[in-house]
């Protein structure tokens, strides 16, 4: 990049289009190796993690070395970004893909608890019944455990019978026996 008169003007050559991609590339691996690390973190395997941890470090220092050195060079500015953008998605599309994840969700409904427990069974979800006392009266609480994936499915069963019941979902960090959907070999208790 040089400056005439005051005009930018901006070098396109092959050598710049390669090192953006290849500075592209190293961002997309950095972000990708950021969110596996996250999911080890999550699942306690401090081992794997830190092993992580150095190669997320040592590709963020020869990004961010090539980068911050002239950031007048909107070639490589934009390529470190769209890499960080385009690595955040691939880390998630990797996580999907590599780790089975379960979400725990517990729906608490003054009505129709019953109908909405059997028609989760009905969908292969396991679902327990507990009755409790709410503010306003007698509830019924379901719990159930499904594969992230699985989750909007979910709702929508609870939704389309009971709209206004409470729900509650959260991150699974490990199932062990009882009805585990998604597991051919899940055991029932």
């Amino acid at each position: 990049m040089q400056y005439e008169k005051d005009v930018f003007i901006l070098e396109i050559t092959v050598e710049a289009l390669l090192f953006a991609g290849f500075l592209f590339t190293l961002r997309v691996m950095n972000y990708s190796v950021s969110t596996i690390r996250l999911v080890f973190i999550a699942r306690n395997r401090r081992g794997f993690a830190a092993l992580l941890a150095f190669f997320e470090a040592l590709i963020f220092a020869i990004v961010t070395a090539n980068v911050v050195t002239d950031l007048t060079n909107i070639i490589n500015l934009l390529a470190y970004c769209l890499g960080a953008s385009f690595g955040s998605y691939t880390g998630m599309l990797l996580e999907t893909r590599l780790f089975t994840s379960y979400s725990t969700i517990t729906i608490i409904t003054h009505e129709r608890g019953k109908e909405i427990a059997t028609a989760l069974r009905q969908a292969g979800f396991g679902a327990t019944e507990t009755k409790g006392e709410g503010r306003d009266g007698q509830v019924t609480m379901i719990r159930s455990s499904a594969l992230n994936r699985d989750v909007q499915k979910l709702l929508d069963i609870v939704r389309d019978i009971q709209p206004d019941a409470f729900v509650e979902v959260e991150a699974a960090r490990a199932l062990i026996r009882g009805w585990i959907p998604g597991n051919p070999n899940a055991s029932r208790i």
